[in-house]
């Protein structure tokens, strides 16, 4: 699978955004997608993740509540509709798939940068 994330940007506090990423190379729905991310200096972190189903999708606490995942099947996109924006929430996003029946992730997208500023 290959994956391309796209829509990151510069916004203000409290601002949105919206990450997409679309798959190509495989059948989408035969994938979980998480969105991750990564600021400078800091470990990656796990945002959040939505079923191959698109049905319970999971979110890390700093970002519930202000993110949402949708996928789109019949499109092989994901998207990340990110609302109320904090500056730590800059960092750089990834996409990431991994196999319906598998824990962990095996794709990986490279990335966009989100900045959000004060």
């Amino acid at each position: 699978v290959q994956l391309q994330a796209s829509g990151g940007g510069l916004v203000q506090a409290g601002g949105s955004l919206r990450l997409s990423c679309a798959a190509s190379g495989r059948t989408f729905s035969d994938y979980n997608m998480g969105w991750f991310r990564q600021a400078p200096g800091k470990e990656r972190e796990f945002v959040g993740r939505i079923p191959w189903s698109g049905g319970i999708t999971i979110y890390a606490d700093s970002v519930k509540g202000r993110f949402t995942i949708s996928r789109d099947n019949a499109k092989s996109t994901v998207y990340l509709q990110m609302n109320s924006l904090k500056p730590e929430d800059t960092a750089v996003y990834y996409c990431a798939a991994g196999l319906v029946y598998s824990a962990s992730y095996t794709y990986w997208g490279r990335g966009t940068q989100v900045t959000v500023s004060s």
